[in-house]
Formats: C-alpha cells, structure tokens, sequence
C-alpha cells in the first residue's frame, strides 16, 4: 500500500471533523476544497485560542479579590521585634574590664559601632585605620566583640503582657540573628530556636482587638512586622518604634491579611509573583520573606564588592566575615550596599534588589502613636503596648482562576 493511500484511508476513518469530506473521491472538487479552506480555518483558530489559554495561563492564573466576611476570622498579631539600640553603661563596662579603667575612651565608640554595626564605622576607621592608631585597636574577630556588647534578653525585657495576662518575656521573645545583631522576637518564624515557641496572640470576635504590653530596659527599637519578615537596615521608619528610657509608647495599629487559595502552591512562582516562606531560596534566613530576601542582596553585594561581609550578617561562615580591611571597605562603600535601587535605575549607587513578595504579607497601618514621659528615678525603662485599633473589617484574597486542571479541561 502506498503512503498516499494510507493517509487516504486515514482520513475517511479519522474523527476530526470535515477530513473525511476532503479524502471522499465521491464528493465534488469544489466541495472538498471548501472543507480543505474549513479545517485550515480551524485548526488556525484553536491555533490561536491555545496560545490565549495559555499566554492567560502564564500570566493571569491569579486574582486578588477583597473579603469582608470578618467576623468569621482569627486575626493573628503582628510579631514584635526588640533590638538593642544602643547601651553605653555596658560598654564601659567592658571597655573596663578588657583595657582597664584608664583605657582611650574613643575605645568605647569603637565598641559601640562594632556592637551596633549599620554599614558605617567612622569612629573604628579613624581610630583603628590611620598611621596614629589607638592603642587598644583589635583586627579582627568583630563577631565576638559584639556579643559582649549586646544585652541579654533579661536585661533587655521584662513585664510582658497579652491582653493584660502575664506571660514570660524570655521564653517567648527568642534570639533572631539579624544584620542588625541580636535581636528578640515573639512569634516569628525567623528566630533561632529549633522548636520555637509561639504565644496564642490571636484576635476574633470573642477576644476582641489583642494588646501586647512590655517593659524594655534599653534603648532599642522595636519592629511591628509580619511572622516571616526581618528587621534590617532598610526596614520602613513606620514599622519601627525608637524607643528611650522614661517614656510610655503606645500605637494603635490595624490590619490586613492575605489569605491564600489552597490551590495557590501549585501555581508555579513566576505566575503567582510571590513565595510563601517555605519556597526559600536564600543562605542568610529559614524562610523566605521580601525583607530576608533584601539582606541576601546586601550580602552578596558585600562579598562582590568587598569580598566578606559584615561581622553581623546572619547564618554567615566566620571565615567570610570581614576585617579591618573588611571593615573599611565596607564604610566606603556605604550607599553602594545600603541603598535599595530599583533595577532600572541607571547611573545610581546602591544594591538592585530583584525581590519578590511574600505571599503571606501582612499589611500593617499605624492608626495612631502616643507617649508620655515616666518619672520613676530608681531605674531606666520605657513601656510600650501595642494595639490592634479594631477587628480588621477586611483582608485580601489571593485566588487561583486558572489552574493546571482549568488548562487540561479546555483542551480536552
């Protein structure tokens, strides 16, 4: 049988539909060139409707829809972040002890921007880098000069309360290594505890708006962010209470959170334009988070530039961790990895952060901030509740409108 017959017979058999009509010698020649012109035209436009269900596949599988069924929710609190600010008794305390009474007290701003590190060191260059050197200057090993300096969580928090209960400050506040230092946070994802524990900070129709109340010893700032974000140096000034001895804070804040479509985890990332925490793909944090992810940015920025990176970037090998030199290098490169610049920019210093958001983001707004001053002279704190303003009367919705089965079921 030749192959001409073979198609022939394949055709007349076939079940798409007008192809037998063409293979028909019965049928006229004008009749089978009118079903040839039909199935083109067809085939043309699935052709085309395949590649629209697909293009709306890739690019439109999810929308955001705004639901306002509130009192059915369990509004989780944000979580609270405490990280020392700064704490010059202790750092004359260890200057003491490490070079004596009589050390240079320049010594002690040294300490303090090793202690307290933001990208800039003035004070350590200009002592510890020119030709008249102090005499106490050290190298290397800024990691643990740090430590020192830093405060223990109890002498950092105490009186910590959710709702009015009394609950302990260290057992929930747990260690968060940050390129900031050490920090404590309540009910974050991104501490250090293999087993953290997490507080039932949760508010709805019964409990009513939450409260968190706590006394901080130090002058600190303190983070309202979501359980996978982490404090860093380009953390949005709304988000962050300064925080100095004698003075009550209070802020009101409010609400929104994302919830997500089951289905949402098997839309690839590039469709959806977010990670959840677990989809992580970065070395400095657990989980993933548009703040963790920004870090990431600055750390490899650092080792390009300089080739280490802060002595406090967390879950970094010592041996990558700078020196002097390091150290140096990072203080004249400030803005070139401070600054956030987006990627587009042209001609700017800064660091090109490509990050995607979280799918969990919260969305926190500050109602309203108030204080007053303490007279208490027999020690130093500060006090600071954090409120839920009210109930959220809404949150975002992130659905997925065109899954995987969605795309099997119009070509089927």
């Amino acid at each position: 049988m030749r192959f001409m017959d073979i198609v022939k017979e394949y055709l007349i058999n076939s079940t798409f539909h007008g192809v037998k009509f063409i293979a028909d010698d019965s049928y006229h020649a004008s009749e089978r060139i009118f079903w040839i012109v039909c199935v083109i035209i067809s085939w043309v436009g699935s052709a085309f409707l395949i590649d629209a269900s697909l293009e709306a596949f890739q690019t439109s599988a999810i929308s955001f829809v705004v639901e306002t069924s509130y009192r059915d929710w369990n509004t989780r609190f944000p979580s609270i972040v405490v990280c020392e600010m700064r704490n010059m008794e202790r750092i004359q305390a260890i200057a003491d002890k490490l070079w004596g009474e009589d050390h240079d007290f320049a010594m002690e701003e040294v300490l303090n921007e090793i202690g307290y590190f933001r990208g800039e060191s003035y004070h350590t260059v200009n002592e510890c880098a020119g030709e008249d050197m102090a005499e106490n200057c050290f190298f290397d090993n800024f990691t643990a000069y740090a430590d020192l300096v830093r405060s223990a969580c109890a002498e950092t928090l105490e009186d910590c309360y959710w709702n009015d209960k009394p609950f302990d400050c260290c057992r929930y506040f747990q260690p968060m290594e940050t390129e900031l230092g050490l920090c404590y946070a309540v009910n974050s994802l991104q501490t250090s505890a293999k087993h953290p524990i997490k507080l039932n900070m949760i508010s709805n129709k019964h409990t009513g708006p939450g409260k968190l109340t706590i006394t901080v010893l130090t002058e600190a700032y303190v983070y309202t962010i979501g359980e996978e974000e982490v404090p860093n140096l380009i953390t949005p000034k709304s988000d962050v209470l300064l925080v100095d001895h004698y003075i009550a804070y209070k802020r009101h804040i409010s609400i929104k959170d994302i919830e997500n479509d089951p289905e949402a985890k098997q839309v690839s990332v590039s469709q959806r334009k977010c990670r959840f925490p677990d989809e992580n793909n970065l070395n400095v944090h657990r989980y993933y988070s548009y703040s963790a992810c920004s870090v990431q940015c600055r750390k490899d920025k650092q080792l390009k530039i300089c080739n280490c990176t802060s002595h406090l970037m967390p879950n970094t090998d010592p041996y990558l961790k700078c020196n002097m030199s390091g150290l140096i290098c990072l203080n004249e490169h400030y803005e070139d990895l401070t600054i956030v610049i987006p990627k587009w920019s042209v001609g700017r210093r800064g660091v090109v952060c490509d990050c995607l958001p979280s799918c969990t983001e919260v969305d926190i707004g500050i109602v309203h901030d108030s204080r007053e001053s303490i007279f208490d002279s027999d020690r130093r704190y500060s006090t600071i509740e954090i409120q839920l303003s009210a109930l959220p009367t809404e949150r975002y919705k992130r659905n997925v409108v065109r899954g995987r089965l969605d795309l099997v079921g119009k070509f089927k």
